[in-house]
């Protein structure tokens, strides 16, 4: 499953949401079209799979480990942000390009805001910003958002307004 994933992951990423074609998800995933339906029997559980895979991802790249002291935690939290857009994600956010596919969809709307808290409550306690989840992630999404236009300036002006945030 997790190499279904991943593959899956991949196909959205780079192709969207309604693109790729159910041969091009198979190709991606480098399995059997049964085997593939098995797994995830519908596309919406297809993008639900890749979703929650790059989640976890996301998760170990940008929160894992980082500093002790909260200031250095806040420098690094951004720069590990922008280093996950240029790496796998210069376009923007892939939860939110997914609900933006399927307005519709209340499980996707779940994952996303399950996401987005999580990222926040994590980053927050990493940070010594409790209580300032919601600030956090209003610069955490704003450097995701800006990133195409703006690249390392974003990183630069989200580092200062977390800084902010520690009171420096």
């Amino acid at each position: 499953m997790t190499r279904i994933s991943a593959g899956l992951e991949r196909a959205f990423a780079t192709g969207g949401f309604a693109q790729p074609s159910v041969e091009d998800l198979r190709d991606a995933a480098g399995v059997s079209l049964r085997t593939l339906y098995k797994y995830t029997p519908s596309r919406s559980d297809m993008v639900y799979a890749a979703l929650e895979y790059r989640h976890r991802r996301y998760l170990t790249h940008v929160l894992d480990d980082l500093p002790r002291d909260p200031r250095r935690a806040v420098l690094d939290l951004m720069d590990r942000v922008g280093g996950w857009m240029i790496a796998e994600a210069s376009h923007g956010c892939l939860f939110h390009a997914a609900v933006a596919a399927a307005p519709g969809d209340a499980r996707l709307r779940d994952l996303l805001e399950r996401h987005k808290s999580e990222v926040a409550a994590r980053a927050a306690a990493a940070t010594g910003l409790e209580g300032q989840e919601v600030a956090l992630l209003l610069i955490v999404e704003g450097l995701t958002q800006t990133w195409p236009l703006h690249r390392e300036k974003a990183v630069s002006s989200a580092k200062r307004l977390a800084q902010g945030l520690l009171g420096s």
